[in-house]
């Protein structure tokens, strides 16, 4: 079978808009959440967000492409170049039937759709733009992003909730390793930060309403959080098979050897109580990489901030891995970007082949009284420099949906 490795990386985060960015205030513990100026907040319950800041689309997509994509597709298809750019591939001496693109998005057009909602209903059918549905499906980041860079191989765009990153890294990385395609775009996008969104999670009490002090809202693992903060962006990975790229001599961040996918056949929303989803998960990801409990370094959790959902993950990690537990770094990278949702895997993805690559595991942040159920070592507060070899990055979405990978330092 073949090897699988990242080969470039791009992104678009409430933290930057380009790798060096996101990875230097990541490691810094900055905190990337603000109070939303997108629209008219008065009567929310939650007033912030972990909105995308500086990002002109016209001047990165062009003033043509930029207005007929919907928000999300224009994370993704800027990530998207960043990451083609940082590969350096050129599509003049690759074969691009062997090209594909697997990248989610678990909401997909919505600030189009009430767009043209509003446009309805105020001036009626004819105002209605023609562009809507291609503009709002779920699968137009990846398809804009497989037309512009001419890829023929399969395209999909999987939807499993938040854990949409971790699915297709996971999914991408199958088909290269049985040396189906030889290069894939694998990641997650999202913008859903819309006055709909914040108010429907809002009256769902899942959301902080930590309004006054924006930058301390998201709080794994500590007692006192009060819910996720949400997000948006995009994190793209280019993934190429090994013989590929070493064959054009490639730059590589890391291998990724395990992928593991899992049901908690729960609930609609909660996780698993005892997280036997989520150990699930991590297990077959463990199994699929042929590596035992005792050989990874660090886990970056999903740690989206919730009381039940911090907890239960809590409990798979001591689960899969006993007394072992104690002594591995668990870092929360949403401590400081919020829960970028269908996008959190991606990002999370990049932050982990970072770490391997610099020796560095980020912090998480605003620990400040940690939950006695939540004992591990969560790195808290500052970034930890040390050898790492091998790391696990959880994912895990509504409707119970579960993935985790394994990516190892590619010496």
């Amino acid at each position: 079978m073949e090897r699988v490795v990242i080969t470039g990386m791009g992104i678009v985060s409430p933290i930057g808009n380009n790798i060096q960015t996101f990875w230097n205030n990541l490691i810094n513990g900055e905190s990337g959440i603000s109070t939303i100026d997108k629209f008219d907040v008065t009567n929310q319950k939650t007033k912030i967000a972990g909105v995308i800041k500086d990002f002109a689309a016209a001047e990165v997509l062009g003033k043509n492409e930029a207005r007929r994509l919907d928000r999300f597709t224009q994370f993704a298809s800027a990530a998207a170049e960043q990451a083609w750019v940082d590969s350096k591939l050129d599509l003049d001496h690759i074969d691009v039937e062997r090209l594909g693109v697997y990248v989610g998005s678990g909401i997909g057009g919505i600030e189009t759709l009430i767009e043209n909602i509003d446009l309805l209903r105020q001036k009626g059918p004819r105002r209605v733009s023609p562009s809507l549905v291609p503009a709002m499906i779920s699968n137009a980041a990846a398809a804009q992003i497989s037309i512009k860079w001419k890829a023929m191989g399969p395209s999909l765009s999987p939807v499993s909730a938040c854990a949409i990153g971790n699915t297709a890294i996971g999914e991408a990385f199958k088909l290269i390793r049985l040396g189906e395609v030889d290069v894939m775009f694998a990641g997650g996008t999202e913008a859903a930060i819309t006055d709909l969104s914040i108010a429907s999670f809002g009256n769902a009490t899942a959301l902080s309403t930590r309004n006054d002090d924006p930058a301390k809202a998201s709080r794994p693992f500590d007692e006192n959080r009060d819910g996720f903060v949400m997000s948006e962006g995009a994190g793209i990975l280019i993934l190429e098979s090994l013989s590929h790229a070493l064959r054009r001599n490639a730059k590589i961040y890391a291998e990724v050897i395990g992928y593991g996918a899992s049901s908690d056949a729960h609930h609609i929303v909660a996780t698993h109580p005892e997280g036997k989803g989520a150990y699930l998960a991590m297990k077959a990801a463990l199994k699929n990489a042929k590596i035992s409990p005792d050989e990874i370094d660090v886990i970056s959790a999903h740690a989206t901030s919730t009381k039940v959902g911090d907890i239960s993950e809590t409990m798979a990690i001591k689960q899969l891995f006993g007394k072992q537990a104690y002594q591995i770094p668990v870092t929360a990278n949403k401590s400081m970007i919020g829960h970028m949702l269908g996008a959190a895997g991606g990002v999370e993805a990049i932050a982990l082949a970072m770490s391997l690559k610099e020796g560095i595991i980020p912090p998480t942040i605003n620990l400040d009284h940690p939950d006695p159920l939540c004992d591990l070592d969560y790195v808290p507060s500052f970034a930890r420099q040390m050898k790492v070899n091998i790391g696990l990055s959880n994912s895990f979405g509504f409707g119970g949906h579960n993935a985790a990978i394994v990516l190892r330092k590619y010496e």
